[in-house]
């Protein structure tokens, strides 16, 4: 999510508007609505991006026929898929190639789900439930593999996993969960706060899986009530106790800070931590490529210096200019959402 959101306002920077987006960035109202006041045009079509037009695809990934339309017309395309749907692209496309049947666990009519059949659909059967995995079919003597979209909840894909493994003791899986990590935590740490909360507050909207995994977890844990919010103009004035606050993995910090602050809290905060997370993924390379080559162009036409050197570096602001693309590591999603703010 914060590579898409990054790579998203580099386009933002880069071109005049519209830039166009191929879905929702992330499923995040607020990040979306954002986006949409820098001049970004969201679309459910790739045919409805003009010729040479700038063009973002999403992070939930594409299906090959789409991200093959979308760079015709010489659109100019960025490809900000999350690396964890792309690792699962890939093992589908394997063991397809291999003559598998695919058991894929994951939401109906879900971007991700829908890009991630794409790409072996005559391999790949959607399992949702433990029943689904019982009525799934497969032909006599054909190997059997089990992949999973990325924003699951952990409890979700564990039951039907070891169902799977019931039906196909020699079942396939990949030696790396397909699980996101950043949902997967913010499962844990929820689990250790619900069960002992008066309320437990969802920062997210109703289109974001992890969000909704994060409601089924609190409800699971014993919360008595769970409120899902857009923001914190949403919650309601009467909330007491023990209050939990999480949020879905593309939730902004600032909207996180809101709540808190909406809810002010007379015993102070407790924060709880159940990893620290130093996961950390590159801008996508043809957006590499796009602001080297831009870079270069400046600096042959201008005499300015390339992005990324000490030169072109703007003072106090690691946001200030193109040179921060050698910092990308450095600088959040939500930093570069409070400059497009700004």
């Amino acid at each position: 999510m914060e590579k898409a959101i990054k790579a998203l306002a580099w386009m933002v920077r880069v071109f005049e508007p519209p830039v166009y987006c191929y879905h929702e960035i992330v499923h995040n109202r607020h990040v979306v609505d954002q986006f949409r006041d820098q001049g970004v045009v969201f679309v459910d079509d790739v045919d409805e991006v003009p010729a040479g037009a700038p063009l973002m695809l999403s992070a939930h990934g594409s299906a090959p026929e789409v991200v093959a339309n979308a760079r015709r017309f010489d659109r100019v395309v960025v490809d900000a898929v999350c690396p964890l749907v792309t690792k699962v692209h890939h093992e589908l496309k394997v063991r397809a190639r291999k003559g598998y049947t695919v058991l894929y666990v994951g939401h109906d009519g879900h971007e991700e789900a829908v890009g991630t059949m794409a790409v072996a659909p005559e391999a790949v059967r959607l399992v949702q439930t433990e029943d689904d995995v019982d009525g799934a079919r497969v032909p006599p003597g054909t190997s059997v593999a089990l992949l999973a979209q990325t924003t699951l909840s952990h409890d979700e894909w564990s039951g039907i996993m070891a169902r799977a493994r019931e039906r196909f003791p020699d079942l396939w899986m990949p030696n790396r969960s397909d699980l996101c990590f950043a949902t997967t935590n913010r499962q844990a740490a929820l689990k250790a706060i619900a069960g002992r909360s008066d309320a437990v507050v969802v920062i997210g909207s109703v289109n974001s899986s992890n969000t909704r995994a994060l409601e089924k977890v609190a409800r699971a844990s014993g919360c008595p009530l769970v409120l899902r919010v857009n923001a914190a103009d949403e919650l309601p004035g009467d909330l007491s106790g023990t209050v939990g606050v999480t949020a879905g993995a593309s939730a902004p910090d600032e909207l996180v800070d809101a709540v808190l602050a909406r809810l002010a809290p007379v015993e102070g905060i407790e924060e709880v931590r159940v990893t620290d997370e130093d996961e950390y993924f590159p801008p996508p390379p043809e957006m590499r490529d796009l602001l080297a080559g831009l870079g270069s162009a400046l600096a042959l036409g201008l005499g300015a210096p390339p992005p990324g050197t000490a030169a072109a570096a703007g003072p106090g602001d690691p946001t200030d200019d193109l040179g921060t693309l050698s910092r990308d590591r450095h600088v959040s999603a939500a930093d570069v959402l409070a400059r497009l703010a700004g």
